[in-house]
């Protein structure tokens, strides 16, 4: 008998560890997901020297560029040196001065094959320089070779990667020059008064939408007309609408400012301003007059303005009501009702065994949780399809993982319908499937939360969503860790009581009552760390 219980607690223990390893390992998995193209090969990125990585670049970098010297001819190899900050990945070219639209030019030789590698852009090898592993680097060196037909102004720009929310794009390097080019000038910025101007209108339903871009290029900043039908990109239109156009570029800040008509009789794509518009605000990257998809939600305001009326706070949000009621549901179904539900029926059983409409009280509390895990995963799980009105190709593995949870969850109360009796000797194969389901569906879901805490459309703010959800994670594997020895040594002391015949019966009954208190208050702690988690997650995304 001693061995079948010590056997009995020790694969409940395996099996708290076990989820805690598969916890672990998933979390693992979810890192090494978004950690795009750690071997360096960019190429795809040659263009454009923006990272496919969902996120808004950074300004003002802190990494340099500096050459072996300032004038060259053609045919010299010129040094280059990349330096700053640790960075685990880079993308180097040379543009021409003149035109850093245009595509690379002349080619590059290694140093260092070890932590650079040459790449292949617009069908050429040797264009452009990256990394070659995630590793933390500090300097780089390569060779630039000037070609038969370089230009006479020549640019390096880089791409640094410091982590994969940590990136800045197009960073200026030195301009080298050939000996009988003319001095070359950057064209300065235009700083103006900025007058106090409404913000650019949009709508946010499918339509002809008239929108106002802010574009910089390098040091410079195009103010441009456009309109943009349904979720195409942005077409260009002509400035001739627009006067007393001006802009400031300062410490990243980008500041625009410009007039129009009220109304424009004749004009097309834009809109009569003498009505009220949803105040839609987007930033994204910008390359060779093309508009990218912006890298995080729009801020869009909560109802609509008159934009001609007096300047003031109008507020707004980043995520979508039906978005934040997605994650706010599944934040409840699979930290809260789910976890304290699995406690109930592992730990509490002889704690609350009496009777409760025809069924013992842990039952029906387990019951009653797991059903509304069930209900409340239904509807969050049906609320981006009604705002995407299908599938998303941009979401990554969380659409994948959240329909696996969603089938598990349907699943369980149907195999728990059809529960063999208890003395049944099927009865064993329902609890360990019921388990094994019901534990993968707990992981899985853990890992959805975490790759959809970093989506655009639930963008929770910060690195301390991780490590909050790691510290639920703990939290709750931890109280599992402890029930489990508690038990394990609560078994153990009514074995020795029994062998010992000594008032059995009384003994017995004070170990077991001494037990579930312990268990009560191990249960209520639980629950307060569990609500508070709740809370801190919840309490983000109402900010969004």
């Amino acid at each position: 008998m001693e061995d079948l219980v010590y056997g009995r607690h020790c694969a409940r223990c395996f099996m708290a560890v076990l989820g805690f390893t598969l916890a672990t390992f998933l979390l693992v998995l979810y890192v090494s997901s978004v950690a795009n193209y750690p071997n360096g090969k960019v190429g795809r990125s040659c263009h454009g020297m923006v990272p496919e990585h969902g996120h808004t670049a950074h300004s003002d970098p802190v990494h340099n560029i500096s050459v072996s010297q300032m004038t060259f001819r053609r045919g010299d190899q010129i040094e280059v040196t990349l330096s700053g900050p640790p960075f685990r990945g880079f993308l180097l070219e040379a543009r021409n001065a003149e035109d850093l639209s245009g595509p690379p030019i002349g080619s590059f030789t290694l140093i260092d094959s070890q932590v650079s590698q040459l790449l292949t852009c617009e069908d050429v090898q040797g264009y452009a320089v990256s990394h070659t592993s995630p590793s933390k680097k500090t300097k780089v060196k390569v060779y630039w070779n000037a070609l038969s037909n370089a230009p006479n102004n020549v640019k390096f720009l880089v791409t640094v990667v410091e982590k994969y929310k940590t990136y800045w794009v197009k960073i200026p390097g030195p301009i080298i020059s050939q000996p009988n080019a003319l001095p070359f000038t950057t064209p300065e910025a235009t700083i103006a008064p900025l007058s106090t101007l409404p913000p650019v209108s949009h709508l946010t339903k499918s339509g002809d939408d008239d929108a106002y871009l802010c574009i910089r290029e390098d040091q410079t900043v195009h103010i441009q007309p456009s309109h943009l039908t349904g979720r195409s990109h942005p077409v260009m239109d002509s400035r001739g609408a627009l006067e007393d156009m001006a802009w400031r570029l300062a410490d990243g800040v980008i500041q625009c400012s410009f007039r129009r008509n009220i109304t424009l009789p004749g004009v097309k794509n834009r809109f009569d301003l003498n009505t009220s518009y949803y105040i839609f605000l987007a930033d994204g990257a910008a390359d060779n007059g093309r508009i990218y998809k912006h890298s995080r939600q729009p801020l869009i305001t909560y109802e609509k303005h008159n934009v001609t009326g007096y300047p003031k706070n109008v507020g707004g949000s980043r995520s979508l009501f039906l978005l934040k009621t997605h994650g706010a549901l599944m934040f409840v179904a699979w930290m809260t009702t789910v976890s304290i539900g699995v406690l109930i029926a592992r730990f509490f059983k002889s704690v609350w065994s009496k009777a409760f409409l025809g069924q013992a009280a842990w039952f029906q509390v387990h019951r009653m949780l797991m059903l509304t895990t069930t209900a409340l995963t239904c509807i969050a799980f049906v609320l981006p399809f009604i705002y995407r009105g299908g599938w998303s190709s941009y979401a990554g593995y969380h659409p994948y993982l959240g329909c696996i949870v969603m089938i598990l969850a349907v699943l369980q109360p149907l195999l728990a319908a059809f529960r063999p009796p208890l003395h049944d000797p099927r009865r064993h194969i329902f609890n360990w499937t019921h388990w094994s389901m019901g534990t993968a569906a707990r992981i899985i879901a853990v890992a959805a939360m975490f790759l959809g805490m970093d989506l655009p459309g639930l963008d929770l703010p910060g690195p301390w969503k991780t490590y909050v959800m790691i510290g639920f994670v703990a939290w709750h594997v931890g109280t599992e860790i402890l029930l489990e020895i508690h038990a394990y040594r609560l078994s153990r002391k009514v074995e020795i009581l029994d062998d010992a015949r000594i008032q059995i019966l009384q003994s017995c009954t004070v170990a077991e009552a001494e037990g579930h208190a312990f268990k009560k208050v191990v249960f209520a702690v639980y629950i307060c760390g569990n609500v508070t988690f709740l809370i801190i997650f919840l309490s983000a995304i109402n900010r969004l």
